[in-house]
Protein backbone atom coordinates (compact mmCIF):
# COMPACT_ATOMS: atom_id res chain seq x y z
CA UNK A 1 0.00 0.00 0.00
CA UNK A 2 1.00 3.06 -1.29
CA UNK A 3 1.76 6.16 1.18
CA UNK A 4 0.30 9.81 0.15
CA UNK A 5 1.55 12.09 1.43
CA UNK A 6 0.90 16.38 1.01
CA UNK A 7 3.88 18.51 0.92
CA UNK A 8 2.90 21.93 3.10
CA UNK A 9 6.32 24.52 2.72
CA UNK A 10 6.38 27.94 1.44
CA UNK A 11 9.39 27.24 0.01
CA UNK A 12 9.44 25.50 -3.74
CA UNK A 13 12.79 24.46 -3.57
CA UNK A 14 12.50 22.28 -0.70
CA UNK A 15 9.05 20.88 -1.80
CA UNK A 16 11.15 20.16 -4.75
CA UNK A 17 13.81 18.35 -3.04
CA UNK A 18 11.71 16.56 -0.73
CA UNK A 19 9.42 15.23 -3.42
CA UNK A 20 12.39 14.07 -5.31
CA UNK A 21 13.79 11.89 -1.93
CA UNK A 22 10.34 10.67 -1.38
CA UNK A 23 8.90 10.05 -5.24
CA UNK A 24 12.36 7.65 -4.99
CA UNK A 25 10.85 5.24 -2.87
CA UNK A 26 8.16 2.21 -3.52
CA UNK A 27 5.68 2.75 -0.90
CA UNK A 28 5.64 6.64 -0.78
CA UNK A 29 3.81 9.31 -2.62
CA UNK A 30 4.04 13.25 -3.10
CA UNK A 31 0.10 13.61 -4.28
CA UNK A 32 0.25 17.26 -3.70
CA UNK A 33 1.89 20.44 -2.52
CA UNK A 34 1.09 23.47 -0.67
CA UNK A 35 2.68 27.13 0.33
CA UNK A 36 0.56 27.82 3.15
CA UNK A 37 -1.49 26.43 5.74
CA UNK A 38 -5.04 26.81 4.13
CA UNK A 39 -3.60 24.93 1.34
CA UNK A 40 -2.65 22.54 3.23
CA UNK A 41 -5.88 21.39 4.71
CA UNK A 42 -7.88 21.82 0.93
CA UNK A 43 -5.22 19.56 -0.24
CA UNK A 44 -5.14 17.16 2.94
CA UNK A 45 -8.73 16.54 1.87
CA UNK A 46 -8.79 16.88 -2.30
CA UNK A 47 -5.57 14.41 -2.97
CA UNK A 48 -7.36 11.91 0.32
CA UNK A 49 -3.31 12.51 2.08
CA UNK A 50 -2.44 10.05 5.00
CA UNK A 51 0.37 12.21 6.13
CA UNK A 52 0.89 16.17 5.61
CA UNK A 53 4.02 17.29 5.80
CA UNK A 54 3.49 20.15 7.67
CA UNK A 55 6.14 23.55 7.80
CA UNK A 56 5.77 26.00 10.74
CA UNK A 57 6.52 28.89 9.75
CA UNK A 58 4.36 29.80 6.74
CA UNK A 59 2.41 32.92 5.02
CA UNK A 60 -1.44 33.64 6.28
CA UNK A 61 -2.44 30.25 8.35
CA UNK A 62 0.56 28.54 9.63
CA UNK A 63 1.41 25.16 10.14
CA UNK A 64 0.38 24.72 13.26
CA UNK A 65 -3.14 25.98 12.96
CA UNK A 66 -3.54 24.04 9.36
CA UNK A 67 -2.61 21.01 12.12
CA UNK A 68 -5.31 21.94 14.40
CA UNK A 69 -7.88 22.67 11.72
CA UNK A 70 -6.89 18.53 10.35
CA UNK A 71 -7.21 17.29 13.10
CA UNK A 72 -10.25 18.90 14.22
CA UNK A 73 -12.19 17.67 10.89
CA UNK A 74 -13.99 14.47 10.79
CA UNK A 75 -13.54 14.25 7.66
CA UNK A 76 -9.80 14.45 7.68
CA UNK A 77 -10.06 11.24 10.66
CA UNK A 78 -6.93 9.38 9.13
CA UNK A 79 -4.59 12.28 8.37
CA UNK A 80 -1.60 12.34 10.05
CA UNK A 81 0.49 15.23 10.48
CA UNK A 82 4.13 15.76 10.97
CA UNK A 83 6.22 18.89 11.56
CA UNK A 84 8.92 19.22 9.59
CA UNK A 85 10.53 22.48 11.01
CA UNK A 86 13.61 24.69 11.58
CA UNK A 87 12.48 25.82 14.68
CA UNK A 88 12.40 23.29 17.63
CA UNK A 89 11.88 26.09 20.62
CA UNK A 90 9.29 23.66 23.77
CA UNK A 91 6.73 26.24 22.80
CA UNK A 92 6.52 25.24 19.55
CA UNK A 93 6.95 22.15 19.81
CA UNK A 94 3.95 21.61 22.84
CA UNK A 95 1.56 24.17 20.33
CA UNK A 96 2.11 21.52 17.62
CA UNK A 97 1.17 18.53 20.05
CA UNK A 98 -1.83 20.01 21.59
CA UNK A 99 -2.53 20.98 17.81
CA UNK A 100 -2.83 17.36 16.94
CA UNK A 101 0.41 16.68 15.28
CA UNK A 102 1.59 13.32 15.17
CA UNK A 103 5.21 13.96 14.91
CA UNK A 104 8.10 16.75 15.00
CA UNK A 105 11.31 16.76 13.53
CA UNK A 106 13.79 19.61 12.44
CA UNK A 107 15.13 20.20 8.82
CA UNK A 108 18.38 18.90 9.83
CA UNK A 109 16.98 15.42 9.80
CA UNK A 110 19.27 12.83 7.97
CA UNK A 111 16.99 12.03 4.84
CA UNK A 112 16.56 8.08 5.75
CA UNK A 113 15.60 9.07 9.27
CA UNK A 114 12.96 11.79 7.57
CA UNK A 115 11.77 8.38 5.35
CA UNK A 116 11.59 6.47 8.04
CA UNK A 117 9.32 9.06 9.91
CA UNK A 118 6.94 9.25 7.41
CA UNK A 119 6.20 5.84 7.47
CA UNK A 120 5.99 5.65 10.98
CA UNK A 121 3.63 8.63 10.82
CA UNK A 122 1.50 7.09 8.78
CA UNK A 123 1.43 3.49 11.33
CA UNK A 124 -0.31 5.84 13.82
CA UNK A 125 2.73 5.99 16.27
CA UNK A 126 4.79 9.25 17.90
CA UNK A 127 7.71 10.54 16.40
CA UNK A 128 9.81 13.36 17.79
CA UNK A 129 13.09 14.62 17.28
CA UNK A 130 15.59 14.39 20.15
CA UNK A 131 15.96 18.36 20.43
CA UNK A 132 11.67 18.40 20.11
CA UNK A 133 11.68 15.47 23.24
CA UNK A 134 14.10 17.75 25.07
CA UNK A 135 11.98 20.75 24.80
CA UNK A 136 9.08 18.82 25.63
CA UNK A 137 10.89 16.89 28.79
CA UNK A 138 11.86 20.78 29.91
CA UNK A 139 8.97 22.82 29.45
CA UNK A 140 6.85 20.23 32.10
CA UNK A 141 9.58 20.06 34.10
CA UNK A 142 9.90 23.77 34.54
CA UNK A 143 6.61 23.78 35.35
CA UNK A 144 5.37 24.32 38.94
CA UNK A 145 3.51 20.74 39.94
CA UNK A 146 0.05 20.99 38.93
CA UNK A 147 -2.78 19.82 40.75
CA UNK A 148 -4.67 17.59 38.43
CA UNK A 149 -8.08 17.93 38.10
CA UNK A 150 -10.73 15.46 38.98
CA UNK A 151 -11.50 14.12 35.24
CA UNK A 152 -7.46 13.77 34.62
CA UNK A 153 -7.15 11.71 37.96
CA UNK A 154 -10.21 9.39 37.12
CA UNK A 155 -8.45 8.43 33.97
CA UNK A 156 -5.04 8.03 35.17
CA UNK A 157 -6.53 5.73 37.60
CA UNK A 158 -8.30 3.88 34.84
CA UNK A 159 -4.76 3.06 33.93
CA UNK A 160 -3.84 -0.79 34.59
CA UNK A 161 -0.44 -0.64 36.08
CA UNK A 162 1.15 -2.74 33.07
CA UNK A 163 -0.50 0.24 30.82
CA UNK A 164 1.22 2.90 33.40
CA UNK A 165 4.51 1.39 32.63
CA UNK A 166 3.99 1.53 29.35
CA UNK A 167 2.74 4.62 29.09
CA UNK A 168 5.61 5.97 30.54
CA UNK A 169 8.25 4.51 28.63
CA UNK A 170 6.32 5.60 25.79
CA UNK A 171 6.55 9.17 27.22
CA UNK A 172 10.87 8.36 27.00
CA UNK A 173 10.79 7.38 23.25
CA UNK A 174 10.86 4.53 23.14
CA UNK A 175 9.43 2.34 20.46
CA UNK A 176 7.27 -0.48 20.05
CA UNK A 177 10.04 -2.99 19.75
CA UNK A 178 11.91 -1.73 22.06
CA UNK A 179 9.32 -1.22 24.82
CA UNK A 180 8.73 -5.00 24.44
CA UNK A 181 13.05 -5.72 24.62
CA UNK A 182 12.60 -3.73 28.08
CA UNK A 183 9.76 -5.96 29.31
CA UNK A 184 10.36 -9.19 27.34
CA UNK A 185 7.12 -9.17 25.84
CA UNK A 186 6.27 -8.91 22.19
CA UNK A 187 5.23 -5.95 20.04
CA UNK A 188 1.89 -6.85 19.18
CA UNK A 189 1.26 -6.85 23.49
CA UNK A 190 3.00 -3.13 23.24
CA UNK A 191 1.06 -1.65 20.61
CA UNK A 192 -2.45 -3.04 22.27
CA UNK A 193 -1.31 -1.87 25.87
CA UNK A 194 -0.55 0.86 23.95
CA UNK A 195 -3.73 1.65 22.27
CA UNK A 196 -5.74 0.72 25.42
CA UNK A 197 -3.71 3.30 26.99
CA UNK A 198 -4.73 5.68 24.25
CA UNK A 199 -8.41 5.16 24.14
CA UNK A 200 -8.74 5.29 28.05
CA UNK A 201 -7.05 8.65 28.31
CA UNK A 202 -8.69 10.53 25.08
CA UNK A 203 -5.27 10.60 23.49
CA UNK A 204 -5.50 10.55 19.85
CA UNK A 205 -2.14 9.19 18.90
CA UNK A 206 1.28 8.40 21.13
CA UNK A 207 2.33 12.42 21.04
CA UNK A 208 -0.68 13.24 22.80
CA UNK A 209 0.04 10.34 24.99
CA UNK A 210 3.44 11.93 25.69
CA UNK A 211 1.75 14.90 26.62
CA UNK A 212 -0.89 13.19 28.97
CA UNK A 213 1.86 11.09 30.38
CA UNK A 214 3.76 14.52 31.58
CA UNK A 215 1.13 16.27 32.75
CA UNK A 216 0.49 13.45 35.10
CA UNK A 217 3.64 12.57 36.19
CA UNK A 218 3.66 8.99 34.58
CA UNK A 219 7.27 9.41 33.50
CA UNK A 220 10.64 7.89 35.69
CA UNK A 221 11.22 12.20 36.17
CA UNK A 222 7.57 12.29 37.47
CA UNK A 223 8.17 9.55 40.10
CA UNK A 224 5.69 7.38 39.25
CA UNK A 225 7.75 4.40 38.34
Amino acid sequence: MTIRIVLADDQALLRSTFRLLIDAQPDLEVVAEAADGAEAVAQARAARADVVLMDIRMPGVDGIEATRRITADESLAGVKVLILTTFETDDLVVAALRAGASGYLGKGVDPGDLLEALRTTAAGERLLSPVATTALISRFLSQPEPVPPAARVKLVENLTPREREITSLVATGLSNDEIAGELFISPATVKTHVNRAMMKTGSRDRAQLVIFAYENHLTSSGGSR
